[in-house]
């Protein structure tokens, strides 16, 4: 993994819906709508919040949603151009953020215009009539999506989300990334897998992460059912994927319902931010759980519009009720800057109920302990804690408290060495 993503922490974000695109592609000759450039106010929102990179949703030309492309070298008109493109890039890159771009080489829309030889006969992807399954056995299909990484990445780009990758077979993306690493070593590659052995996926196909849904899944399974030897028995088989690889890991993202909906119990929405930024991984947050936004994604046509919302101009449009949540964000993001070493750190669990748990990362001088409470009693951890100082806790004060005895339904992050209470 090329040294770079080791400090990196994203910011996920679905361009079409954030700037308020249209549902559907516009009438050809319609002029380019640039609306790009309504990201760029948010730029500084996301280096305040902590995070170095974006990770941008479809951008390509295309039907509707942007997973069914039409032309994997122009910008959607709906969001802008080249030039706005550029632009943004740049902006980003002189504020010091990475920038990933969603590739959607596994299937493309109705309308994309390539030899039938490119398509595999009759086939779509799951059930969709309107997205049709490339032929990865084809070398020209090969070749495009070479040539699509290679443009982006000449343009500036720092990497690839690589969706849908689970339906790919694993040999295509490491035959394509024999041809691009060598133009593009500085590069990061991590695949869309939802079920499966992440561990085999990532060496059969040479990618650098694998997307952690496993983990998600038992982040707020266990909150909500009062069951973190769930989450325990997850963390173990996190654990070991370390030997393999760091995987990319989340609380939310464009395809889930939105983390604050999710859990039965909003109070144990700083619990799941705590474990994101204390466990190994790369981890990004998905534009809005930062602020609490909810939404439910439902399986219908245009079940995906309440986590997919249009945003404002300027962060400071912004409802007032997310601003502390955003700042939590900020103080657990701190931890984790300061203690970088997480992206591959061991977890251990050092105490264990249905209701509560110790986590403890890292080894020797640096560690960090987290202890979690989704009790509806105080509960005392019988832990050690010399050299540890409190780091983050719901609250925002410094008042003193036995960082030992975690009130109901709250947590403590702990860490060790200089600079890190508050």
């Amino acid at each position: 993994m090329t040294p770079w993503v080791e400090h990196a922490i994203w910011w996920h974000v679905y361009p079409l819906g954030f700037v308020g695109a249209e549902q559907t592609a516009d009438p050809p000759g319609t002029p380019v709508a640039h609306r790009l450039g309504r990201l760029e106010g948010w730029l500084d929102y996301v280096v305040e919040l902590g995070c170095s990179g974006l990770v941008l949703g479809p951008v390509f030309a295309s039907e509707t949603h942007g997973y069914d492309t039409v032309d994997h070298f122009r910008i959607d008109p709906r969001l802008g151009d080249d030039e706005d493109f550029d632009q943004l890039i740049a902006t980003a890159h002189g504020k010091g953020l990475r920038v990933v771009l969603d590739g959607v080489f596994n299937h493309v829309g109705r309308s994309f215009q390539a030899p039938p030889e490119w398509f595999r006969p009759g086939d779509t992807f799951e059930g969709h009539e309107h997205l049709v399954v490339l032929n990865h056995d084809v070398p020209e299909v090969r070749q495009h999506v070479v040539d699509v990484m290679c443009h982006w990445l000449e343009r500036g780009v720092d990497g690839w989300r690589l969706d849908a990758a689970y339906a790919v077979p694993p040999a295509f993306w490491r035959q394509v990334l024999a041809e691009v690493r060598p133009r593009y070593p500085e590069a990061w590659f991590f695949g869309e897998v939802i079920h499966g052995d992440y561990a085999a996926y990532a060496q059969e196909s040479g990618l650098d992460s694998i997307t952690q849904y496993e983990l998600w899944k038992a982040i707020w399974s266990s909150l909500n059912d009062g069951n973190f030897y769930e989450f325990a028995h997850a963390l173990k088989r996190h654990d070991e994927l370390l030997d393999t690889f760091v995987p990319q890991t989340f609380a939310g993202n464009h395809d889930v319902t939105r983390i604050a909906s999710k859990l039965d119990d909003e109070r144990h929405l700083g619990h799941a931010v705590a474990i994101l930024f204390t466990v190994a991984g790369i981890p990004s947050v998905y534009a809005g759980d930062e602020q609490a936004f909810h939404g439910v994604k439902e399986e219908r046509v245009g079940g995906d519009d309440a986590i997919r919302p249009v945003f404002p101009a300027r962060p400071d449009e912004l409802a007032e009720d997310g601003w502390p949540t955003y700042r939590l964000h900020q103080r657990l993001i701190g931890v984790r800057r300061r203690n970088a070493w997480l992206v591959r750190a061991r977890t251990t669990v050092e105490h264990l109920t249905n209701e509560a748990i110790a986590l403890r990362s890292g080894e020797g001088g640096d560690q960090v302990l987290v202890l979690l409470n989704i009790g509806d009693e105080e509960h005392r951890f019988p832990v050690e804690l010399d050299g540890f100082e409190l780091a983050v806790r719901p609250e925002d004060t410094a008042d003193p408290v036995d960082p030992a005895a975690v009130p109901a339904h709250s947590w403590y992050v702990l860490a060790t060495g200089p600079g890190h209470s508050g």
